[in-house]
């Protein structure tokens, strides 16, 4: 009963947590501003939000201090895939660009293969074949469109969040979710010399505002601590929720359809994610109730 009661905790912990994030992308499309000035604010909000909320829940500013230099690094990392992200919603659909990010464990996985020599197995390789074909089938609808520049601002966004995924994997004693408040300072830094952060509106500050310290912070912070609850396999699926609810507050709210080509690739992508996710989860489930064996023969 306690497990049952521990694991719906995580799961509704995890289901808060990225119906927080979820409105971000179209708060992203609500600003007018550029998208290096939306890039500077956005990444000097969040920084502030995320360390005030990494604080409070440790209770102590220590907790910035200990990320140590892997954290750094994970912040460096961050704030790239954060410019990233934001050249590819502005620059594309809000679609597009949030079928890309779901494909960073794929990235992962291979970052993992090249740099850690961790082995990736028959299947995830077919997992990754398959979600990329899905990405190239969506891609080949941005011919022509103009919009290619930010899907391949996406494919970079993803690769950064995969990075970021294989160093917390490897450094998980660590919380890392301060890093990503130095991540959204680093993003802000990179940019400042091309943005132009007094030409914001008070429209548009109030829209980022919200963004860098309710939903970011929020949504980061109850997805950092659902995988005490939840395995993180679990997480990582319910994650794939703001692939659909992202594009639908922006349909809902600013008319912006997806095309047919990005609803085929993302659902190759997305149902390709799932169903790994799901056979991962079966395995895990078969392991633990397996008969320990007899240790008197």
């Amino acid at each position: 009963m306690d497990d049952r009661r521990e694991r719906g905790r995580g799961l509704t912990i995890a289901l808060v947590g990225i119906v927080l994030l979820s409105p971000e992308s179209l708060l992203i499309r609500l600003v007018e501003a550029d998208r290096w000035t939306i890039v500077f604010w956005r990444g000097l909000l969040m920084s502030v939000g995320l360390s005030a909320v990494s604080a409070a829940m440790a209770r102590s500013p220590q907790v910035i201090r200990d990320i140590g230099r892997w954290g750094i690094v994970v912040g460096v990392l961050f704030g790239i895939q954060t410019t990233l992200f934001i050249t590819s919603i502005t620059n594309t659909t809000v679609a597009n660009t949030l079928v890309v990010m779901s494909s960073a464990p794929l990235f992962a996985a291979m970052w993992a293969r090249v740099f850690f020599s961790q082995s990736v197995g028959i299947r995830m390789w077919v997992v990754i074949a398959a979600a990329m074909g899905g990405v190239a089938y969506m891609f080949s609808g941005s011919l022509g469109l103009g919009t290619l520049g930010g899907d391949l601002a996406a494919v970079g966004a993803a690769a950064s969040f995969g990075a970021v995924f294989v160093i917390i994997r490897r450094h998980k004693r660590v919380n890392m979710v301060p890093a990503m408040g130095v991540g959204g300072l680093v993003a802000a830094i990179l940019v400042s010399p091309l943005a132009a952060p007094t030409s914001i509106t008070l429209s548009d500050f109030g829209y980022l505002a919200t963004s860098g310290f309710v939903v970011l912070p929020l949504g980061f912070g109850l997805l950092a601590v659902a995988p005490r609850f939840l395995p993180a396999a679990e997480v990582g699926l319910i994650t794939l929720l703001e692939t659909i609810l992202g594009p639908l507050w922006v349909w809902l709210a600013i008319g912006e359809e997806p095309g047919f080509r990005t609803l085929v690739g993302g659902a190759i992508v997305v149902g390709t994610l799932a169903v790994n996710t799901v056979l991962l989860l079966n395995g895990a489930s078969k392991r633990a109730t397996r008969p320990l064996p007899d240790a008197s023969r």
